[in-house]
């Protein structure tokens, strides 16, 4: 061939890759396009071009038809036409969203009495259970779309298709529970190993064993870490070797709050770790939170409002709260709901209508310096520790002292597990003389305690630790203190919420008085009587609250008593012996004058001056009222059981 056809050839291949290039890419800038003109894609260069994409990558033409979806395109219309481009008949065959959703009937899906939906899914022989809205679930339908199909699925068919499943679960699936942690069932406990086998181990009567497939379902939240796998034969008591406990009843205390952990449902005590800097306080719970429930954060500070709270205690059986400096009122109440079960709702973002409900409880650890519990209430759901300092030459390095732990760990597991059956063969027949506020916590700890020791050690250790913590908590709250102050001179006090505030005043002293923790108004201050009225009764001092004369004036009545705590309940009242009483048909209550009675050991009056009215602030009116009242004859009224209003 000679250079001039060569040159031919060369300028003729030239030309063709210009005219090749020049051929525009129907695709590009389609959903552009549609924006201004929706009949773009409906183009037949776009038809075959979309029917050539759908066919080579599916992913990629399921984002471009979304594109076009939102830029005014009629994609059903669309679809139909590519169909019709591709020869195929019956329609545009399967989305993604789908294939998404057959792939997810291959799950078992359920959900739980919130109507949150969840799937059993069957990974590598071993079941696990996950929300739909769970990262954990998507990853698998991911994986099993690739597996299906070599392709990624857009996030919006992923996001359509797990709506559709989770309708699908609520509607057409059973309702089952799903627990964090600690499970139950027909009387058999189950304690979630948190291994990638999912395995857990299964306690009843007899004793425990690890289980492969457990009847119950346990969820895995974001932290949670594995437990060894429990050995027997171990000693509880090298648990104290980790745990700066200063007593054998705090010892004690703190086996049966862990314990109370391994129950599947509450109430579960607040336990409240106190001390100077140096007591070991983050290490103590630490070691606890890593022994029962352990964590990636085993500890957290305390959270700002309710949502974080709720949030820490749905993904986590065992909450510890670190370096804690005082309780606002709100989290105190909070906790109290936490530690005996009760419901949580909290709006969920985004939305004005729907909540978010939590209904469960939780063991709690609060550590901190000073003393943290000093509200009554929460007092009352609580074991109280005082961690002392120890001293240099008994410190260990934390590295040592947690390899140690780690080395022990698998046995002590087992020691509390050997507890628990026994707790649980023991429990249908173990009764106590008294129940406490937690009731249920005592009479585990007790059915449980003949495991490690002997019977009766429990209860003795338990009541000196609530009994400690009335005192304390007395002392803590101004008003409690101020009240226990005004009665050590009397055995009685009535009057009016505005009488007894300006005399708890002048007890307190001026200071405590202008104080933000002081109530500003009567009314406030009969709502922390009622709060400290538990407690108060503890020592021997009742408040009740009543109403008199024809005004119905509301008054308060102190009365000293035989303190409950010392294991004696306290006898009803005796009648007045000067004013008699007098009922009220009508409402069907009796009220009766009220006085108050100073010591007669003072000696500072007579036995004229001993009963005084406190009618301080009733009106001329009230007053002759009250004594019209006191001369008429008593109606006939019901024999009332005592004076004091149940609170």
């Amino acid at each position: 061939m000679n250079s001039d056809a060569i040159l031919e050839s060369h300028q003729l291949i030239a030309d063709a890759i210009a005219d090749a290039e020049e051929i525009p890419d129907p695709l590009a800038g389609l959903a552009e396009k549609t924006v201004n003109d929706p009949g773009a894609p409906f183009m037949p260069e776009a038809l075959e071009a979309l029917a050539a994409l759908k066919s080579d990558n599916r992913a990629a033409f399921e984002a471009l038809r979304a594109q076009l979806k939102k830029a005014g395109c009629r994609v059903t219309a669309l679809d139909d036409a590519i169909a019709e481009e591709s020869g195929v008949t019956g329609g545009r065959g399967p989305t993604q969203a789908d294939i998404l959703i057959g792939l997810a009937q291959t799950s078992e899906l359920f959900h739980t009495a919130d109507g949150a939906g969840f799937a059993d899914l069957d990974i590598n022989g071993h079941r696990e259970t996950w929300p739909i809205r769970a990262k954990g679930f998507r990853r698998w339908l991911a994986r099993r779309f690739f597996e299906d199909t070599g392709g990624a699925p857009s996030s919006e068919a992923l996001q359509s298709a797990l709506n559709v499943i989770e309708a699908k679960a609520h509607f057409d699936a059973p309702e089952r529970q799903v627990h964090i942690r600690v499970g139950g069932l027909d009387g058999r406990l189950y304690l979630d190993l948190g291994d990638e086998a999912w395995r857990a181990i299964e306690i009843d009567a007899t004793g425990w064993r690890i289980v492969d497939d457990p009847p119950v379902r346990f969820r895995r939240a974001s932290g949670m870490k594995p437990m060894p796998n429990p050995v027997g034969g171990g000693s509880i008591e090298t648990l104290r070797s980790f745990l700066n406990v200063h007593t054998d009843a705090d010892f004690v205390l703190v086996v049966a709050w862990a314990l109370a952990c391994l129950r599947n449902s509450g109430p579960y005590p607040v336990i409240v770790l106190s001390g100077e800097q140096g007591s070991a306080k983050s290490t103590f719970s630490a070691i606890l939170r890593a022994l029962l429930d352990p964590n990636t954060a085993p500890l957290r500070a305390l959270p700002r409002e309710d949502r974080d709270l709720f949030i820490a205690a749905s993904n986590g059986h065992v909450l510890a709260f670190d370096n804690v400096s005082g309780l606002p009122a709100w989290i105190s109440d909070t906790l109290c709901r936490l530690a005996t079960g009760g419901g949580f709702a909290v709006r969920q973002l985004y939305s004005d209508q729907d909540e978010v409900l939590f209904d469960a409880a939780r063991p709690v650890i609060l550590n901190g310096i000073e003393d943290i519990v000093t509200r009554p209430d929460l007092a009352d759901r609580a074991v109280f520790l005082t961690l002392e300092p120890i001293p240099e030459e008994r410190r260990r390095p934390e590295q040592e002292l947690w390899a140690a732990f780690e080395a022990e760990r698998p046995r002590l597991l087992g020691v509390l597990l050997d507890a628990v059956a026994k707790g649980l063969a023991e429990l249908p027949r173990t009764k106590l003389d008294k129940l406490p506020r937690m009731a249920d916590f005592a009479l585990w700890a007790t059915a449980c305690e003949t495991a490690l020791w002997p019977s009766g050690t429990f209860w003795s250790a338990y009541c000196g630790n609530r009994d400690e913590a009335v005192d304390g908590v007395i002392d803590a709250d101004p008003i409690a203190a101020a009240v226990r102050a005004l009665m050590q001179a009397r055995t009685e006090w009535t009057g009016t919420a505005s009488d007894l505030l300006g005399a708890l005043a002048e007890m307190a002293g001026e200071r405590v008085a202008k104080s933000k923790t002081w109530p500003d108004s009567p009314r406030a201050l009969a709502g922390r009587l009622r709060r400290a009225a538990t407690f108060l009764r503890k020592v021997g001092i009742d408040i009740g609250f009543e109403r008199e004369g024809r005004a119905r004036t509301r008054m308060i009545r102190i009365m000293t008593a035989t303190p409950e705590s010392r294991g004696a309940q306290p006898s009803a009242p005796s009648a007045p012996s000067v004013d008699p009483v007098k009922a009220n048909v009508g409402n069907g209550f009796e009220t009766r004058h009220l006085r108050t009675v100073g010591n007669p050991a003072d000696g500072s009056r007579g036995e004229n001056d001993a009963t005084v009215r406190a009618n301080l602030l009733k009106s001329k009116a009230e007053a002759d009222a009250d004594g019209a009242d006191a001369s008429r004859p008593s109606q006939s009224a019901p024999e009332n059981a005592g004076w004091r209003t149940r609170l």
